[in-house]
C-alpha cells in the first residue's frame, strides 16, 4: 500500500504558499495550470523548488547547531529543549522548524514531477527534473537525520489529506538514493559558480554524505562506506584546495570555485520586504556587540563558541583569524553628512585600515606572557581609549556566567555581511548566500568514509589536504580516528550548520555535548521511557493534525 499521506496543515500551507509564489512571478496572469504547461512556466516551477531552501536554511539554526559540543548559550537564552535536552518534548519551541519547510519543498517538487508529464516537452526537461529530485533528496535527508523515519510523499496532493503513515528510516534512505541516482544521470555539468544550478558534482557530494550516514545505521549496507568514499572522490574530481581560507567566506565571494551548493540570495530578491526576506546566519555565533548607537551588526549572544570549539586551533592555523574577529576595531564613518565612530564594520569598509583603533582583542590559546607583552607593545598606538584585552579562557560561552558584558564572547566573522539591506536596529537580515556544500567538507567526508571502509591511509591523505591549506602540520596515522575527524570538522566548518548532524551520525552526541557544553549533562538525554533522546521528536503539531493515531513517536519522548 502506498504511504503518500501527510498532515492537513502542511498540505494547506504548502499549496497556498507555492501557488502565491508562482502567481507573483507570472507575468501573464494566466492560471497556474496553464502556466506550468509551458516551458517558461515549468522553469518557474523549478525555480520555486530552489526558493523553498530559504525557508529551510534561512531562519533560526537551532536544529543544526544547538545542543552540541561547539556552541552553548551565552547571555541570551536558546530554546531550552533543543539546547539542553531535559525539556525536549514534541511541543518544544522550534522542534518543527525543519519538518514543515522540508515538506513544503517536497510538495513543490512533487508538483514539478506531476507537471513534467503534461508540460511542453523540451530537451532539458529531464535535467530540470534531476535538479528537482536532488532538492527533494536534500529535504528528505534533513528529515531522516533529524526525526528518523517520516512519511514518504511522492504524489502531487491537491486536496487536503487527514491521515498519514510513518515510513521507516531505511525506506526513506532508499527514496533519497533513488532520487539522487536519477539526478546524477540527468543534471548538467556546468560549473556551479557560473550556473548556480545543481550539477553532477553536487549530486556526487550529497550521495557521499547519504551513504556515509546510512553506513552508521543498523540497516546500513556493507559497501555504504566504500560507496561514500567513491562518490566523495567523484565530487572532488582531483581539485585541490587552492583558495586561501580567508577568501572562501570573503563577502562577495560566496560563489567561488570551491562552492558546491548553496542557498542563494541577492538584494533584488529581498527588496519587497528587506527586514524579513534575507537570512539570519550572520546573526548568531557571537556576543551582543552593542546597540544601534555603535553601528555594529546586531548579534544574538547565543550559540556562542564553547571553550572546546575555541581550543581546537593551534598556532599557525589560518582558520583562526579567518573564522573569528580576533580584533574588533572602530573608526569614523560618514552617513548623510554626519560622522561618528562606528564599531566592527570599519574592518571591511575603511579606506585607511592603519588609522583604525582596536576596541577589543581576543588572545589565542598559544599566547605566552611574552607574546602578550609583544602584542601590546607593537599595537600601543592602535589601542582605543576603551580598549579591552580578553585573555585566553575568558571569552567563551561559559564565561558569560562570570561576565556577560557586550563583546565578551568572540565574534564569528565568516558570515559577516558588511552591506546589509537594513540598519542593525531593524533586525538580523543578510543577503549573503548560505553555503550548504563546499570542497573542504567533501575532503573530510572522503576522509571519514575511507577510514570507516578500512582504508585509513587514503582517508588520512584526504584529511591532510584540508590541513595543508590551513597551514598546519599533517596529522599522523596514529592520530587518525573519528574523534580527530570531528575535531578537524570543527576547525574547518565552524558555524556552517553541520555540527548536530555530525555528532548524531557518528554516535558521539551524548558524550561530546555533555563533555563540552556547560549546559548539558549525560542525564539530560534520558527520556521518559529510559531511552536516549538522540533523534528530535516528531512535532506535536504534526501528530495533532493526523487522524491516524497509530503513528509511533521517537524513543525518549
Amino acid at each position: 500500500m502506498k504511504k503518500f499521506i501527510i498532515l492537513l496543515g502542511i498540505i494547506v500551507g504548502t499549496l497556498s504558499s507555492c501557488s502565491n509564489y508562482i502567481e507573483e512571478e507570472s507575468l501573464s496572469n494566466v492560471p497556474a495550470d496553464g502556466t506550468y504547461k509551458t516551458a517558461a512556466g515549468f522553469q518557474l516551477l523549478i525555480n520555486t523548488n530552489y526558493a523553498w531552501l530559504k525557508s529551510i536554511y534561512g531562519g533560526n539554526p537551532w536544529l543544526f547547531e544547538a545542543g552540541t559540543d561547539m556552541y552553548a548559550e551565552g547571555r541570551t537564552p536558546e530554546p531550552a529543549g533543543l539546547s539542553q535536552y531535559t525539556l525536549l518534548i514534541p511541543s518544544s519551541d522550534n522542534v518543527a522548524d525543519l519538518y514543515r519547510p522540508c515538506y513544503q519543498l517536497i510538495q513543490s517538487v512533487n508538483k514539478a514531477i506531476y507537471y513534467s508529464s503534461v508540460t511542453e516537452q523540451t530537451a532539458n526537461l529531464n535535467m530540470l527534473l534531476g535538479e528537482a529530485r536532488f532538492l527533494r533528496a536534500q529535504a528528505y535527508f534533513l528529515l531522516v537525520q533529524t526525526y528518523g523515519g517520516v512519511p514518504i510523499v511522492s504524489e502531487n496532493i491537491t486536496t487536503p489529506v487527514l491521515s498519514f503513515t510513518r515510513n521507516s528510516a531505511e525506506e526513506v534512505y532508499t527514496q533519497i538514493i533513488s532520487d539522487l541516482d536519477f539526478a546524477l544521470a540527468n543534471v548538467g555539468t556546468a560549473a556551479y559558480s557560473t550556473s548556480g544550478k545543481v550539477n553532477k558534482r553536487a549530486v556526487n557530494d550529497l550521495l557521499a554524505k547519504v551513504y556515509l550516514t546510512r553506513g552508521y545505521e543498523t540497516f546500513g549496507k556493507a559497501d555504504d562506506f566504500s560507496k561514500a568514499a567513491a562518490y566523495a572522490d567523484a565530487a572532488i574530481a582531483g581539485q585541490t584546495l587552492a583558495i586561501a581560507f580567508d577568501q572562501l567566506f570573503k563577502p562577495g565571494n560566496d560563489l567561488n570555485a570551491e562552492t558546491i551548493f548553496s542557498v542563494q540570495y541577492d538584494k533584488a530578491s529581498t527588496s519587497t520586504s528587506p527586514t524579513t526576506l534575507g537570512n539570519n546566519q550572520f546573526y548568531y555565533f557571537s556576543s551582543y556587540l552593542g546597540g544601534a548607537e555603535t553601528g555594529a551588526p546586531l548579534r544574538s549572544y547565543n550559540l556562542c563558541p564553547t571553550d572546546y570549539a575555541l581550543g581546537l586551533y593551534e598556532k599557525g592555523d589560518a582558520r583562526w583569524n579567518a573564522t573569528f574577529m580576533t580584533e574588533i576595531v572602530e573608526g569614523p564613518e560618514t552617513t548623510n553628512g554626519v560622522t561618528k565612530t562606528v564599531l566592527y564594520y570599519p574592518y571591511y569598509r575603511s579606506s585607511n585600515p592603519a588609522s583604525l583603533k582596536v576596541r577589543h582583542f581576543y588572545e589565542p590559546k598559544w599566547f605566552t606572557p611574552a607574546d602578550k607583552t609583544a602584542w601590546m607593545t607593537a599595537n600601543a598606538s592602535r589601542l582605543a581609549s576603551t580598549f579591552v584585552y580578553h585573555p585566553w579562557g575568558e571569552y567563551s560561552a561559559a564565561h558569560t556566567l562570570i561576565k556577560n558584558l557586550d563583546c565578551y564572547t568572540i565574534p564569528v566573522k565568516k558570515f559577516d555581511d558588511p552591506d546589509p539591506t537594513t540598519p542593525s536596529s531593524t533586525g538580523p537580515v543578510s543577503t549573503r548566500d548560505i553555503i550548504v556544500a563546499r570542497l573542504g567538507e567533501t575532503y573530510l567526508v572522503a576522509a571519514e568514509a575511507y577510514l570507516k571502509a578500512g582504508n585509513p591511509g587514503t582517508g588520512l591523505e584526504r584529511l591532510n589536504e584540508v590541513r595543508r591549506r590551513a597551514g598546519v602540520a599533517n596529522a599522523t596515522l596514529a592520530q587518525f580516528n573519528i574523534d580527530y575527524i570531528l575535531d578537524e570538522r570543527g576547525r574547518e566548518l565552524l558555524g556552517e550548520y553541520k555540527r548536530w548532524f555530525d555528532l548524531k551520525r557518528t554516535g558521539t552526541l551524548v558524550a561530546r555535548a555533555s563533555a563540552h557544553n556547560y549546559k548539558i549533562k549525560e542525564a539530560n538525554f534520558v527520556g521518559v521511557d529510559g531511552k536516549l533522546k538522540i533523534l528530535r521528536p516528531i512535532p506535536q503539531s504534526a501528530l495533532d493534525l493526523n487522524q491516524n493515531k497509530d503513528f509511533p513517536q521517537n524513543p525518549g519522548y
